[in-house]
């Protein structure tokens, strides 16, 4: 029995997604980062060079899929002794819980160009509900054969939740790294099936 596989994009509800399938992350092509403020005015950048996953595209687009998993030790933020900091027990502690991991669990809507993904973050083993704001930037073939597809994604967490604590008081009041972190994920799939 042959399979065939739908390639390209679609419209659907007047936005352009991409045919049904399943797409595996291309790592090379992907930034999962996060933005936390320091010193209460500086926003400081991190990423995670190390990015495994996939994500399905169903007919319906309301019942995709995504899972990721991050190498926590694979964290860069531009600064070697900031870098070794994040990665110690004060904050991920990279020995003991070597990944961070996110699992969707439903798409709620999508709203203008935007989808809302609703899953499960894990870091230093606690799991906690994050959703996330994801565009589809686009889907085009590649040199080789394949197809692509690039989504975009952005929310917001509270640190503390996931027991990442530490922190110091500010003199002039405030604090030196903000509860707050946002996150910033660039992705390109590429056709599985």
């Amino acid at each position: 029995m042959e399979t065939t596989t739908q390639t390209g994009s679609r419209e659907w509800q007047g936005v352009t997604v991409p045919a049904p399938g399943t797409f595996v992350i291309d790592a090379s092509h992907t930034r999962v980062g996060f933005v936390a403020k320091h010193l209460m005015v500086t926003k400081v950048r991190g990423s995670f060079a190390d990015v495994e996953g996939s994500f399905t595209v169903p007919e319906n687009p309301l019942e995709a899929s995504a899972q990721a998993t991050m190498k926590s030790a694979s964290l860069s933020t531009g600064s070697a002794d900031r870098d070794a900091h994040v990665k110690s027990g004060d904050f991920l502690d990279v020995e003991k819980w070597p990944e961070v991991s996110y699992r969707s669990t439903c798409v709620s809507g999508v709203s203008g160009d935007r989808f809302t993904v609703h899953g499960e973050l894990t870091i230093r083993d606690v799991t906690r509900p994050v959703a996330l704001e994801v565009e589809v930037d686009g889907v085009a073939g590649d040199p080789w054969g394949g197809e692509r597809v690039s989504l975009t994604a952005r929310g917001e967490i509270d640190r503390e939740e996931f027991g990442l604590t530490w922190n110091v008081a500010l003199e002039g009041g405030g604090v030196l790294v903000s509860k707050k972190v946002v996150l910033e994920i660039d992705a390109q799939g590429v056709r599985a099936s």
